[in-house]
């Protein structure tokens, strides 16, 4: 037990293991507001202690109420793969998979369960899991990687992971264990097309937004684009986060429609970063990568922030930044970092406002931080087409 309490105070202090475990939930999170009912998907246990045979995990327990329109296929199907074997954003960690591993995964990372005959699925995942076939045990296991992970302590995990599988083989002894939202009706009659940069948080934003009563449409970039050549005319567009650049989902030619057809803009996250490049910035990267981490913000000015404390804590999933020697003039920094990095913005003339953090992350306070910045978004930058 003493040896435990260590294990379990070395895992609750880990910084690596505190960004492994939220991306999860984050993503989860993102998975069920694909099919449940908006402003349902809440955390209800947060980094709780689970002990196994050889490991002690910290796990999050999310929850979220089935929609109407949904059956527990469309529950299941929205989680596979998990992202606990897959990584995030899933699409482009899935082709990293494929384009990487040697040797396909098979059972590996599945489903195991039942479906009863009143339509209800109870599954798990194929994990610490050994398959039997002509007298061979194949065993499989993984961690979790990040810009901060310790290659010698991953692979180490991976063994341990696989460890009780093994003595089980073999017949030795086992060694002790080691290591929801509120919202005003801000959105009420407005259309809000949520334009999706191959993202892993892309539903659990349009969760939010959907509580304020707005209708909500997310659609692929390059769909979204041909809908607006179209005519598609909504009262405001939100530009998702996602990996890579802007222009690997040309976001400089979104905007020029944006803007010639005076639609409303709202960017999070790489969507700061393309409308910052358009107006002619330019992006750094970091020295040190900030994903699923928690930063204190300063709030110095604008509209979008008004209101909110002058200092508050987000959550951080990017690389790129907007540098500041190449800071377009026709835009504010109103909120920044303690070393100065902006983390939001807006256009001095039209009704264009960004941030750099995730306001639907579980790192931002929904109901302090992150559902009044998107309550703001609505109102303020629909208002001012309006005026």
């Amino acid at each position: 037990p003493l040896e435990d309490s260590e294990r379990i105070r070395e895992l609750l202090n880990s910084k690596k293991d505190e960004s492994e475990l939220t991306m999860c939930t984050d993503v989860d999170r993102n998975d069920k507001s694909r099919v449940c009912v908006p402003g349902s998907v809440r955390v209800i246990g947060r980094r709780q202690i689970e002990m196994y045979s050889r490991l002690i995990h910290t796990v999050d327990h999310v929850e979220g109420e089935l929609a109407p329109e949904f059956d527990a296929l469309d529950g299941f199907l929205s989680h596979a793969w998990a992202v606990t074997v897959t990584g995030a954003p899933k699409l482009w960690a899935i082709r990293f998979v494929e384009e990487q591993e040697r040797s396909a995964r098979r059972w590996y990372g599945g489903a195991i369960g039942r479906v009863t005959f009143d339509g209800n699925m109870n599954t798990g995942l194929t994990l610490r899991t050994m398959r039997m076939k002509d007298g061979i045990a194949e065993i499989r296991a993984g961690a979790t990687l990040l810009y901060d992970s310790d290659p010698d302590a991953e692979e180490a995990e991976t063994r341990l992971k696989a460890a009780a599988l093994v003595a089980a083989i073999r017949g030795t002894s086992r060694p002790a264990a080691s290591t929801g939202l509120a919202s005003s009706r801000t959105g009420s009659g407005r259309k809000i097309l949520l334009i999706d940069h191959e993202d892993s948080f892309v539903h659990t934003l349009a969760g939010y937004i959907r509580t304020t009563g707005a209708e909500v449409t997310t659609l692929r970039h390059d769909f979204a684009r041909e809908q607006l050549r179209k005519g598609l005319r909504p009262d405001l567009v939100v530009l998702s986060p996602g990996p890579g650049r802007p222009e690997d989902f040309a976001i400089a030619d979104t905007l020029d429609l944006l803007i010639e057809k005076q639609v409303p803009v709202f960017g999070v996250c790489l969507g700061l970063q393309g409308i910052v490049e358009y107006f002619g910035g330019s992006l750094g990267v970091l020295d040190v990568p900030m994903h699923g981490k928690p930063s204190v913000v300063h709030a110095s000015s604008g509209r979008l922030l008004q209101g909110m404390p002058e200092r508050f804590t987000v959550g951080r999933y990017h690389s790129l930044f907007a540098e500041r020697s190449s800071f377009p003039a026709v835009l504010s920094a109103t909120a920044e970092t303690e070393d100065r990095v902006i983390m939001a913005i807006e256009h001095k003339n039209l009704p264009i406002a960004a941030v750099q953090f995730h306001p639907e992350s579980v790192m931002t306070s929904p109901g302090e931080v992150g559902m009044p910045i998107l309550e703001a978004a609505l109102s303020v930058l629909c208002e001012t087409v309006a005026a």
